[in-house]
């Protein structure tokens, strides 16, 4: 422990004001530590741990009273929220934009915090005892998230009972174990918080993607009540083994997977109407004749280029034709990465013949003919210039958002009211939320280069940058330092020791 302090001088009167901090001790290399004092480190590490969170936790309320939910527009004025929207909402006053900027200063995902936010709050105002176990290292981490979960949606008065009744043993059960016990005093103290657990979680219930970063392979997850997941589940179970029973010979669980893809994409029966799914396959042209293993993507999510030469020849898109019912659609790219026109096949081949206008017969010229569409004096960004920003952009470009474009509003970063152009270099990718920020969230920055890089600043002062995904970025160069004098002699001298 360390002191230090800071003399003041108010009215005459002279102040000393005194604070301590913590000093980190040297570590020993572990390999000289016993299996005891090991055990011992970890522990501490899991104290330390649990006092981090509990300060990270007061650090996110201090920043959230500043920013309160009466500096939102209000419902029915431009901007208010409306019913339906994604985004994130207004918890116990504070505005429904701070955890956009929280997840810029942590650098996560906006869901991840607002879940920091949620038990900061659960924490401080419903299980106080818990919060000051944490900051205590008494209670680990881990169970007290638990208990800020389970107990969220319930009034102060149970999560208090709750709280006296097993914080005490939290110890000595299991996380598991603990968010069970939890659960059940609630149903028994209050089974309407149950029930509000129930609507909230169908509320948000969702299909997401989960990409393996290893395998060229997905996880595709739903958020179903018990009842329906267990349905689904045996009725794919059922026709898997329908199939083995017939011969096949794959093995039981990648039956499933593929019974449930069949009848995801061919709804036969379903009552639904046919549409067509939007996939968007990028790779190199190198890669596609061979000449290369640079990876390609799927909507975003990294493939071999072997993969991509598979699904391509598949499909047919190496003949030039487009998938039943749907359309094709070239991104040209430069070395990088970067993308500089998006054309169709038809518009291509009718380039490539007619070549360039200035030096019409001339063949291989070396110029330009494909570019980014041109600017236009409408507000509204024209079919060309839409399809060159989502090509680019792909998803929301707001820092650690994945919302893909078709959810997605093409915005003006400099607005088209303040004399920003509607051009390429002007437009981005905004998911509707994030455009809302932009536009009506005080204290908020955003500059866009001509290349694309989007460059977010908080009202807190903290930045961060995003490049559209498809380039390949270098790390600037430092230039070159002047060249010494060719008769320069080095800045020492040396003389040799006595023998």
């Amino acid at each position: 422990m360390q002191e230090a302090s800071d003399p003041a001088v108010d009215g005459g009167v002279q102040i000393d004001a005194v604070w301590s901090h913590r000093v980190a001790a040297p570590r020993l290399p572990a390999s000289w530590l016993s299996d005891e004092e090991i055990a011992a480190e970890l522990q501490e590490v899991q104290r330390r741990r649990a006092r981090d969170a509990a300060y990270e936790a007061e650090l996110i309320l201090a920043l959230a009273a500043d920013r309160p939910a009466a500096l939102d527009p209000p419902a029915g004025s431009p901007g208010g929220r409306r019913r339906g929207w994604a985004g994130d909402e207004a918890y116990c006053g504070v505005s429904e934009f701070f955890t956009a900027e929280l997840s810029a200063v942590l650098n996560l995902g906006r869901g991840t915090a607002a879940i920091r936010l949620a038990r900061a709050l659960v924490w401080r105002d419903s299980l106080p005892a818990t919060f000051a176990a944490l900051a205590a290292g008494e209670i680990d981490e881990r169970r007290a998230q638990q208990l800020a979960d389970v107990l969220m949606h319930t009034s102060r008065e149970v999560a208090g009972q709750v709280e006296d009744a097993l914080l005490g043993e939290a110890g000595g059960l299991s996380v598991y174990k603990l968010g069970a016990r939890a659960t059940e005093l609630v149903l028994e103290l209050d089974a309407a918080a149950a029930d509000e657990r129930r609507r909230q979680a169908e509320r948000a219930a969702d299909v997401r993607v989960h990409p393996s970063p290893t395998d060229g392979r997905s996880t595709l997850t739903a958020d179903l009540a018990t009842d329906e997941a267990a349905e689904c589940y045996d009725l794919v179970d059922q026709l898997a083994r329908m199939l083995q029973a017939d011969g096949d010979p794959r093995p039981i669980g990648q039956l499933r997977a593929h019974v449930l893809s069949t009848l995801i994409r061919r709804p036969a029966d379903s009552g639904l109407p046919q549409v067509c799914a939007e996939v968007t396959i990028t790779a190199a042209l190198d890669a596609l004749a061979g000449r290369s293993t640079v990876p390609g993507e799927v909507s975003g999510v990294p493939i071999t280029a072997g993969h991509v030469r598979e699904l391509l020849a598949r499909i047919g898109v190496l003949g030039l034709t487009p998938p039943a019912g749907g359309s094709l659609t070239y991104a040209v790219t430069g070395p990088d990465g970067e993308l500089r026109a998006t054309v169709t096949p038809a518009e291509l081949v009718r380039l490539a013949g007619r070549g360039c206008p200035a030096h019409s017969g001339e063949a291989d010229c070396g110029c330009a003919v494909l570019g980014p569409p041109p600017g236009t004096d409408a507000y509204r960004p024209t079919d060309r210039q839409r399809a060159f920003v989502t090509t680019r952009d792909r998803r929301c470009r707001f820092p650690n958002c994945g919302q893909r474009v078709g959810w997605a509003d093409l915005d003006h970063v400099i607005a088209h009211a303040r004399g920003g152009d509607t051009d390429c270099t002007n437009l981005c990718c905004l998911c509707r939320s994030h455009h809302r920020l932009k536009t009506f969230a005080p204290g908020w920055r955003f500059q866009m280069s001509a290349d694309g890089v989007l460059t977010v600043t908080t009202p807190s002062g903290v930045t961060r940058t995003t490049h559209p995904p498809g380039g390949r970025h270098h790390p600037p160069q430092p230039p070159p330092g002047p060249e010494p004098p060719p008769d320069d002699s080095p800045p020492f001298s040396y003389e040799a020791p006595p023998f």
